[in-house]
């Protein structure tokens, strides 16, 4: 998009805002799968504990991030930036990762699915939408408002590894959870990558839905030879992430534009 007029918010950006909002998002998930009674350890095992133990939740958590962006009125800051990053080429950096969640689709046991795992792994592609607006849409449109990018990125990517705490609370090993919390984090990182490169979230929630669709496919009955390097070969993207992500703030400032008729009531009322 390009750097025209700002864009008039029904409520002005904060930073508690987008922390309140990844909050309470983290808190609805982690009741509603705590009323569902599946342990995370167990979400794989059949169409309905994995509807249940997730995609129950990625439900509600969609109608409750549609309906937030809604009042708030930042669809527009949270779906797109004003400008993309001078250097495009970093959009390598997914890429890589394309490639391994293609390892990963050809190494699954299709055979083993059912109409009811089937169905149960569609409703995942729906994490790419809720997981990308809490952290790369939200919760970035209020840090926008005070933060320096580079600040941007590194909080919501933390934000987004943070929120896999909770799968420790749902029956996952400690170490394992903090482990995925890093990879978590480098993988914020390729997604933020991608919003940069692109000028737009929607490649990341693509990008996010099947990769998520992707990993619970794998694990599902029996892998083929090549699975363990996909897992490699996404690794090496989010340390290349690591590498790049720099040149995708340079040159470029995201900072939340306000009209000034709106920072004129403001002024106003206060």
């Amino acid at each position: 998009m390009s750097d025209a007029a700002p864009v008039s918010y029904r409520v002005r950006p904060r930073v508690w805002i987008g922390l309140a909002i990844w909050v309470a998002y983290v808190l609805l998930v982690y009741v509603v799968q705590l009323l569902a009674g599946v342990p995370y350890t167990d979400l794989g095992k059949n169409g309905g504990t994995l509807f249940l133990g997730a995609g129950l939740s990625l439900i509600i958590g969609t109608i409750f991030l549609a309906v937030t962006a809604s009042l708030l009125g930042w669809w527009r800051p949270a779906l797109f930036d004003r400008q993309h990053s001078h250097h495009r080429w970093p959009i390598f950096v997914p890429a890589v990762m394309v490639v391994a969640l293609v390892i990963n689709l050809l190494s699954t046991d299709w055979a083993s699915y059912d109409g009811g795992f089937f169905a149960a792994s569609i409703v995942l592609l729906l994490v790419g939408f809720t997981e990308e607006m809490t952290t790369r849409g939200l919760l970035l449109v209020g840090l926008r408002s005070r933060l320096s990018e580079p600040w941007v990125w590194f909080i919501t990517s933390a934000a987004f590894g943070l929120m896999h705490l909770i799968n420790a609370l749902s029956g996952q090993s400690l170490g394992l959870t903090i482990q995925q919390v890093g990879l978590a984090f480098l993988g914020g990182t390729v997604f933020y990558i991608l919003r940069r490169t692109t000028g737009t979230l929607i490649w990341a929630m693509v990008l996010h839905g099947f990769w998520d669709f992707s990993t619970f496919a794998v694990g599902h009955g029996t892998p083929g030879p090549l699975a363990a390097l996909a897992g490699a070969i996404n690794l090496i993207a989010g340390i290349l992430g690591l590498i790049v992500v720099a040149f995708t703030f340079r040159g470029v400032s995201e900072r939340t534009a306000v009209p000034a008729a709106h920072e004129t009531t403001e002024k106003a009322a206060a």
